[in-house]
């Protein structure tokens, strides 16, 4: 049995060294090596890491999950550092008001639909805005989120994105279609992952899977 782990640490360490994100085998070693299994499915970072390598153009070292399969009253929210295998944030984010209630249901690409919008985005330039530091986001997928900049859909900090609204509401407060994030922190994860990043948004939404050309099902 101890020989079997230390082969199998053995490849992983390899692999991470080296930065593989082409083989699943590959992609099973660095998640094991994040210890999120309890916060983050490897079914969800396994499509977002696909997503992620057929981008071309893009700032390599950091890719930022937003897993709205899970309710808004869990962590949901991840900075993944990938040269250096590990999670460098972990928190909480509000979907948008016509998208559910604790639970991320509904999604749209439409102006004023108020909804979350799944699929990859690639993060742009920061600005002060009515919210306060926000983060521009360049939706890359026609029809699913490519209205992001028309919507003006940005991360940015709220105060009814934090643990002390959820735990006096149950839920947290829900956004008009960003991704709100606790306002605490959202300077300093903004700043992290501004200029060129990878963000993904996963949801419960058989049609969207259907229908981008970044996910291999």
């Amino acid at each position: 049995m101890l020989k079997k782990i230390f082969l199998v640490f053995i490849l992983c360490s390899s692999i991470l060294f080296g930065i593989d994100l082409r083989s699943e085998k590959s992609i099973k070693c660095i998640y094991k090596s994040l210890a999120i299994d309890e916060k983050l499915d490897y079914s969800t970072f396994l499509k977002a890491i696909q997503g992620y390598n057929k981008i071309k153009d893009k700032k390599p070292e950091y890719i930022t999950i937003i897993d709205f399969s899970k309710p808004s009253s869990e962590e949901r929210f991840f900075v993944i550092d990938l040269k250096n295998k590990k999670v460098d944030y972990s928190t909480y984010v509000s979907h948008g008001k016509n998208t559910g209630l604790d639970r991320a249901v509904k999604f749209s690409n439409n102006i004023n639909s108020y909804q979350s919008s799944l699929g990859f985005y690639i993060t742009k330039n920061t600005y002060d805005g009515s919210n306060g530091y926000s983060l521009r986001l360049v939706g890359l997928e026609p029809g699913i989120n490519s209205n992001a900049m028309l919507r003006h859909i940005v991360i940015h900090g709220a105060d009814y994105a934090t643990k002390e609204f959820m735990e006096k509401y149950g839920f947290l407060g829900r956004s008009l279609g960003c991704p709100a994030i606790p306002e605490n922190i959202s300077k300093e994860i903004i700043d992290h992952i501004k200029g060129g990043t990878v963000l993904y948004i996963n949801g419960n939404d058989e049609k969207y899977l259907v229908k981008s050309k970044y996910i291999q099902l």
